[in-house]
């Protein structure tokens, strides 16, 4: 299982959830995302822990409390959901029309 964490400090580290997570057991995994264009921590985190038992303690006393001046949001993190590859709906010219059809027939 693994553990959200939500409503981050952007200057959140791996080494300060790995301190705080560390009370209540040992962490076997940080991931903190960055976004992909500045670099810059994108709010949340994931961590794992040794145990389900130790997760659970983490969960139950870290969410809604207060830390590096947020409250934080803390639960078992959710599978991804899968999205589809790509974009849909029909494409567009630099004008905004569609591709609906019709042949090469245009309107004035």
């Amino acid at each position: 299982m693994s553990i959200y964490v939500g409503n981050l400090a952007f200057s959140v580290t791996q080494d300060d959830l790995n301190e705080v997570f560390g009370e209540y057991g040992k962490v076997k995994r940080v991931q903190v995302p960055v976004d992909r264009e500045t670099g810059r921590p994108r709010g949340f985190a994931f961590v794992e822990m040794e145990t389900d038992a130790q997760e659970e303690a983490a969960i139950a006393e870290l969410d809604g409390a207060e830390w590096m001046g947020r409250d934080l949001r803390v639960n078992k993190a959710r599978p991804r959901e899968e999205r589809p590859a790509g974009g849909g709906g029909p494409r567009r010219n630099s004008w905004g029309e569609g591709d609906g059809g019709g042949g090469d027939r245009q309107r004035y």
